[in-house]
């Protein structure tokens, strides 16, 4: 693993898509920040972190034969794998709520961005940027969001919480290429933050509706049962969980 530390950059993701077109560089690089002044989320949310106090860093992943329509795969896995070295740490009531945010009980605790690189039909890179609350103390008025000291009263070491997440990538991504997927897609739907919970959900229009999250299709859609027993598919720009 190739490691390159950073005092400041706008975004971890750009710097390494840069650094992608500058040279050839190995799998499994990863960029890493004290401070990201330009941090994002999904859908062009901004994520915002202390300086030197959580992690804020992007992986490269390269692959063979990854089919486009597989891409929601390489979401469970990155999600899995977060999961997984969190998990080791005993941090409380672990849940991914869709498509791959961390959380701890009600509070968000981690996010996701994955950027893939197209090559025909085939993904043939991605940038998966990771932001993780670790040691930061206050988040002013977000009342939904919490970091790992907060949760679990001590300080931890980035250094190694880096190196325990990309170890648990290498593990988790090995997979999203194999043809047999359904041990992990169903890993990751048990998993879900509300599944199986009466929710209220909102849609483009601003309307509120009840449902119950059933799990995830093949392409990464939230699968919701609604009213009279309806089963419908969402996208991530279609609906909103509200809690």
């Amino acid at each position: 693993m190739q490691l390159i530390k950073l005092s400041a950059t706008d975004s971890t993701n750009a710097y390494l898509k840069h650094l992608m077109q500058e040279s050839n560089i190995a799998d499994f690089t990863v960029v890493s920040t004290k401070s990201q002044t330009h941090g994002r989320g999904q859908m062009g949310t901004k994520w915002i972190s202390e300086p030197g106090k959580n992690l804020t860093f992007s992986v490269l992943k390269r692959y063979e034969e990854m089919s486009v329509i597989n891409q929601f795969r390489i979401n469970i896995c990155v999600s899995l794998a977060i999961f997984s070295a969190l998990e080791q740490l005993n941090v409380p009531d672990l849940k991914i709520k869709w498509p791959n945010d961390i959380m701890s009980g009600r509070f968000k605790i981690g996010g996701v961005l994955i950027e893939n690189v197209l090559s025909g039909r085939f993904i043939h890179t991605s940038v998966i940027g990771i932001g993780l609350n670790v040691n930061q103390f206050n988040f002013l008025n977000l009342p939904k969001v919490s970091s790992l000291k907060l949760l679990l009263g001590t300080n931890f070491d980035l250094d190694e919480l880096l190196f325990s997440i990309v170890n648990q990538l290498k593990v988790f991504l090995v997979h999203a290429e194999e043809e047999e997927f359904k041990t992990m897609f169903a890993n990751y739907e048990d998993q879900l933050f509300r599944k199986d919970k009466p929710s209220t959900f909102q849609n483009t229009n601003g309307e509120l509706f009840m449902g119950f999250i059933k799990g995830v299709s093949p392409s990464g859609k939230l699968v919701l049962l609604l009213e009279d027993s309806v089963m419908r598919e969402f996208d991530l720009k279609e609906v909103s969980l509200m809690y």
